[in-house]
Protein backbone atom coordinates (compact mmCIF):
# COMPACT_ATOMS: atom_id res chain seq x y z
CA UNK A 1 0.00 0.00 0.00
CA UNK A 2 2.86 2.39 0.68
CA UNK A 3 4.40 1.70 -2.73
CA UNK A 4 0.99 2.02 -4.39
CA UNK A 5 0.62 5.51 -2.94
CA UNK A 6 3.74 6.69 -4.76
CA UNK A 7 2.26 5.94 -8.20
CA UNK A 8 -0.63 8.22 -9.24
CA UNK A 9 -1.85 5.56 -11.69
CA UNK A 10 -2.45 2.95 -8.97
CA UNK A 11 -5.92 2.93 -7.42
CA UNK A 12 -5.47 0.73 -4.34
CA UNK A 13 -8.22 -0.70 -2.16
CA UNK A 14 -8.23 -2.87 0.96
CA UNK A 15 -11.85 -4.11 1.07
CA UNK A 16 -13.33 -6.19 3.87
CA UNK A 17 -16.48 -7.64 2.29
CA UNK A 18 -17.65 -9.08 -1.01
CA UNK A 19 -20.14 -6.32 -1.72
CA UNK A 20 -17.32 -3.77 -1.40
CA UNK A 21 -15.31 -5.73 -3.96
CA UNK A 22 -18.32 -5.72 -6.30
CA UNK A 23 -18.66 -1.92 -6.16
CA UNK A 24 -14.93 -1.42 -6.64
CA UNK A 25 -14.54 -3.83 -9.56
CA UNK A 26 -17.57 -2.35 -11.32
CA UNK A 27 -16.18 1.17 -10.96
CA UNK A 28 -12.70 0.02 -11.99
CA UNK A 29 -14.03 -1.50 -15.21
CA UNK A 30 -15.87 1.73 -15.94
CA UNK A 31 -12.80 3.88 -15.37
CA UNK A 32 -10.34 1.63 -17.22
CA UNK A 33 -12.52 0.41 -20.12
CA UNK A 34 -15.52 2.76 -20.30
CA UNK A 35 -16.36 5.38 -22.91
CA UNK A 36 -13.61 7.63 -21.59
CA UNK A 37 -10.94 5.27 -20.20
CA UNK A 38 -8.46 6.67 -17.70
CA UNK A 39 -4.77 5.84 -17.42
CA UNK A 40 -5.14 3.98 -14.13
CA UNK A 41 -5.02 0.40 -12.90
CA UNK A 42 -6.48 -1.13 -9.78
CA UNK A 43 -4.81 -2.99 -6.93
CA UNK A 44 -7.15 -4.89 -4.57
CA UNK A 45 -6.17 -6.94 -1.55
CA UNK A 46 -8.02 -10.26 -1.43
CA UNK A 47 -7.24 -12.12 1.79
CA UNK A 48 -6.60 -15.83 2.02
CA UNK A 49 -8.74 -16.22 5.13
CA UNK A 50 -12.36 -17.35 4.68
CA UNK A 51 -14.98 -15.70 6.88
CA UNK A 52 -18.75 -15.08 6.56
CA UNK A 53 -19.68 -12.39 4.04
CA UNK A 54 -22.64 -10.20 5.04
CA UNK A 55 -25.13 -8.73 2.64
CA UNK A 56 -24.64 -5.09 1.75
CA UNK A 57 -26.18 -2.99 4.54
CA UNK A 58 -28.96 -0.58 3.71
CA UNK A 59 -27.00 2.61 4.30
CA UNK A 60 -27.46 5.92 2.54
CA UNK A 61 -24.46 6.66 0.34
CA UNK A 62 -22.98 3.18 0.76
CA UNK A 63 -21.63 2.89 -2.78
CA UNK A 64 -20.12 6.39 -2.64
CA UNK A 65 -18.49 5.64 0.69
CA UNK A 66 -16.99 2.38 -0.56
CA UNK A 67 -15.54 4.04 -3.65
CA UNK A 68 -14.29 7.14 -1.86
CA UNK A 69 -12.66 5.05 0.83
CA UNK A 70 -14.72 5.25 4.04
CA UNK A 71 -18.20 4.60 5.45
CA UNK A 72 -19.65 3.78 8.86
CA UNK A 73 -20.48 0.09 8.92
CA UNK A 74 -21.78 -0.30 12.48
CA UNK A 75 -23.21 2.34 14.81
CA UNK A 76 -24.01 1.69 18.46
CA UNK A 77 -26.89 3.70 19.90
CA UNK A 78 -25.79 4.31 23.48
CA UNK A 79 -25.14 7.05 26.02
CA UNK A 80 -21.94 5.31 27.15
CA UNK A 81 -18.47 6.79 26.48
CA UNK A 82 -17.88 6.49 22.76
CA UNK A 83 -15.02 5.97 20.31
CA UNK A 84 -14.59 5.47 16.57
CA UNK A 85 -12.65 2.53 15.11
CA UNK A 86 -11.49 2.84 11.48
CA UNK A 87 -10.43 -0.51 10.03
CA UNK A 88 -9.64 -1.96 6.63
CA UNK A 89 -9.61 -5.42 5.13
CA UNK A 90 -9.45 -8.28 7.62
CA UNK A 91 -9.14 -5.77 10.47
CA UNK A 92 -12.82 -4.84 10.12
CA UNK A 93 -13.81 -8.24 11.48
CA UNK A 94 -11.35 -7.80 14.36
CA UNK A 95 -12.75 -4.33 15.04
CA UNK A 96 -16.25 -5.77 15.25
CA UNK A 97 -15.00 -8.27 17.83
CA UNK A 98 -13.38 -5.40 19.75
CA UNK A 99 -16.70 -3.56 19.62
CA UNK A 100 -18.29 -6.46 21.52
CA UNK A 101 -15.47 -6.61 24.07
CA UNK A 102 -15.73 -2.90 24.74
CA UNK A 103 -19.48 -3.09 25.21
CA UNK A 104 -19.60 -6.27 27.29
CA UNK A 105 -16.49 -5.81 29.45
CA UNK A 106 -16.14 -2.04 29.81
CA UNK A 107 -19.47 -0.42 28.87
CA UNK A 108 -17.91 1.50 26.00
CA UNK A 109 -19.71 2.20 22.71
CA UNK A 110 -17.58 1.97 19.57
CA UNK A 111 -18.69 2.74 16.03
CA UNK A 112 -16.96 0.70 13.32
CA UNK A 113 -15.94 2.31 10.01
CA UNK A 114 -14.82 0.30 7.01
CA UNK A 115 -11.88 2.00 5.31
CA UNK A 116 -11.83 0.54 1.83
CA UNK A 117 -8.89 2.75 0.79
CA UNK A 118 -6.55 4.70 3.05
CA UNK A 119 -4.73 5.79 -0.11
CA UNK A 120 -7.74 7.25 -1.90
CA UNK A 121 -8.73 9.13 1.25
CA UNK A 122 -5.26 10.67 1.44
CA UNK A 123 -5.10 11.53 -2.26
CA UNK A 124 -8.45 13.30 -2.15
CA UNK A 125 -7.38 15.24 0.94
CA UNK A 126 -4.11 16.28 -0.70
CA UNK A 127 -6.05 17.38 -3.79
CA UNK A 128 -8.30 19.50 -1.54
CA UNK A 129 -5.25 21.16 0.00
CA UNK A 130 -3.84 21.94 -3.43
CA UNK A 131 -7.17 23.44 -4.50
CA UNK A 132 -7.37 25.51 -1.31
CA UNK A 133 -3.82 26.80 -1.85
CA UNK A 134 -4.71 28.12 -5.29
CA UNK A 135 -8.30 29.16 -4.49
CA UNK A 136 -8.27 30.53 -0.92
CA UNK A 137 -11.78 31.95 -1.33
CA UNK A 138 -13.24 28.61 -2.47
CA UNK A 139 -11.94 26.13 0.09
CA UNK A 140 -12.87 22.46 0.05
CA UNK A 141 -13.06 20.05 2.97
CA UNK A 142 -11.57 16.55 2.53
CA UNK A 143 -14.05 13.71 2.45
CA UNK A 144 -12.50 12.00 5.48
CA UNK A 145 -12.92 15.18 7.51
CA UNK A 146 -16.53 15.57 6.42
CA UNK A 147 -17.35 11.95 7.26
CA UNK A 148 -15.89 12.11 10.78
CA UNK A 149 -16.67 15.71 11.66
CA UNK A 150 -19.79 15.01 13.74
CA UNK A 151 -18.53 11.87 15.47
CA UNK A 152 -17.87 11.58 19.19
CA UNK A 153 -14.81 10.30 21.00
CA UNK A 154 -11.25 9.40 20.01
CA UNK A 155 -10.50 7.74 16.68
CA UNK A 156 -8.38 4.59 16.37
CA UNK A 157 -7.16 3.34 12.99
CA UNK A 158 -6.16 -0.30 12.48
CA UNK A 159 -5.11 -2.37 9.48
CA UNK A 160 -3.08 -5.42 8.49
CA UNK A 161 -0.45 -2.98 7.14
CA UNK A 162 2.23 -1.00 8.93
CA UNK A 163 0.99 2.09 10.77
CA UNK A 164 2.29 4.45 8.10
CA UNK A 165 -0.66 3.41 5.92
CA UNK A 166 -3.51 4.51 8.22
CA UNK A 167 -1.38 7.35 9.60
CA UNK A 168 -1.43 8.83 6.09
CA UNK A 169 -4.85 10.38 6.81
CA UNK A 170 -4.17 11.45 10.41
CA UNK A 171 -3.73 15.19 9.79
CA UNK A 172 -7.24 15.39 8.28
CA UNK A 173 -8.94 13.42 11.05
CA UNK A 174 -10.98 15.80 13.22
CA UNK A 175 -10.19 14.55 16.70
CA UNK A 176 -7.75 12.51 18.79
CA UNK A 177 -5.99 9.95 16.57
CA UNK A 178 -4.01 6.79 17.27
CA UNK A 179 -3.25 3.74 15.15
CA UNK A 180 -2.32 0.07 15.20
CA UNK A 181 -0.47 -1.85 12.49
CA UNK A 182 1.99 -4.61 11.65
CA UNK A 183 5.27 -2.74 12.04
CA UNK A 184 8.44 -4.78 12.47
CA UNK A 185 9.62 -8.15 11.23
CA UNK A 186 7.03 -10.83 10.59
CA UNK A 187 7.16 -14.51 11.46
CA UNK A 188 5.38 -17.77 10.70
CA UNK A 189 2.68 -18.70 13.21
CA UNK A 190 -1.07 -19.01 13.52
CA UNK A 191 -3.15 -16.04 12.46
CA UNK A 192 -4.28 -15.47 16.03
CA UNK A 193 -0.70 -15.50 17.33
CA UNK A 194 0.49 -13.13 14.61
CA UNK A 195 -2.27 -10.65 15.33
CA UNK A 196 -1.51 -10.81 19.02
CA UNK A 197 2.22 -10.33 18.28
CA UNK A 198 1.54 -7.17 16.25
CA UNK A 199 -1.28 -6.05 18.57
CA UNK A 200 -3.95 -5.78 15.92
CA UNK A 201 -6.20 -8.48 17.41
CA UNK A 202 -9.57 -7.65 18.93
CA UNK A 203 -8.23 -7.42 22.49
CA UNK A 204 -5.42 -5.06 21.47
CA UNK A 205 -7.85 -2.86 19.55
CA UNK A 206 -10.07 -2.71 22.63
CA UNK A 207 -7.11 -1.67 24.80
CA UNK A 208 -6.10 0.99 22.25
CA UNK A 209 -9.61 2.44 22.46
CA UNK A 210 -9.59 2.37 26.26
CA UNK A 211 -6.17 4.07 26.32
CA UNK A 212 -7.40 6.81 24.00
CA UNK A 213 -10.47 7.37 26.18
CA UNK A 214 -8.32 7.45 29.33
CA UNK A 215 -5.98 10.08 27.83
CA UNK A 216 -9.01 12.29 27.24
CA UNK A 217 -10.28 11.78 30.76
CA UNK A 218 -13.43 10.04 29.53
CA UNK A 219 -12.81 6.94 31.68
CA UNK A 220 -10.80 6.01 34.75
CA UNK A 221 -7.05 6.09 33.92
CA UNK A 222 -6.56 2.67 35.48
CA UNK A 223 -8.89 0.90 33.06
CA UNK A 224 -6.37 0.34 30.21
CA UNK A 225 -3.89 -1.41 32.56
CA UNK A 226 -6.64 -3.66 33.89
CA UNK A 227 -7.60 -4.50 30.32
CA UNK A 228 -3.99 -5.36 29.39
CA UNK A 229 -3.87 -7.83 32.29
CA UNK A 230 -7.34 -9.21 31.58
CA UNK A 231 -6.49 -9.96 27.96
CA UNK A 232 -2.92 -11.22 28.70
CA UNK A 233 -1.34 -8.79 26.23
CA UNK A 234 2.04 -8.57 27.98
CA UNK A 235 2.94 -12.22 27.41
CA UNK A 236 1.26 -12.49 24.00
CA UNK A 237 -0.91 -15.33 25.27
CA UNK A 238 -3.59 -16.05 22.68
CA UNK A 239 -7.02 -16.46 24.35
CA UNK A 240 -8.54 -19.93 24.24
CA UNK A 241 -10.87 -20.57 21.34
CA UNK A 242 -9.02 -18.30 18.93
CA UNK A 243 -8.46 -19.28 15.30
CA UNK A 244 -5.48 -21.66 15.12
CA UNK A 245 -5.22 -21.97 11.37
CA UNK A 246 -1.54 -21.96 10.41
CA UNK A 247 -0.23 -19.38 7.98
CA UNK A 248 0.81 -15.79 7.79
CA UNK A 249 -1.56 -13.01 8.81
CA UNK A 250 -3.73 -11.88 5.91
Amino acid sequence: MLLALTNPAVVAYDPAFGYEVAFIVEDGLRRMYGDQPEDVFYYLTVYNEPYPQPAAPELAGLREGVLRGLYRYSHVASEQPRAQILASGIAVRLALQAQQLLSNDWRIAADIWSVTSWNELRREAVACEEHNLLHPQETRTPYVTQALMETTGPIVGVSDWMRAVPDGISRWVPGDWSSLGTDGFGRSDTRAALRRHFHIDAESIAVAVLSALARRGDIDPGVPERAVKRYHLLNEQVPAGKDTTAGESG
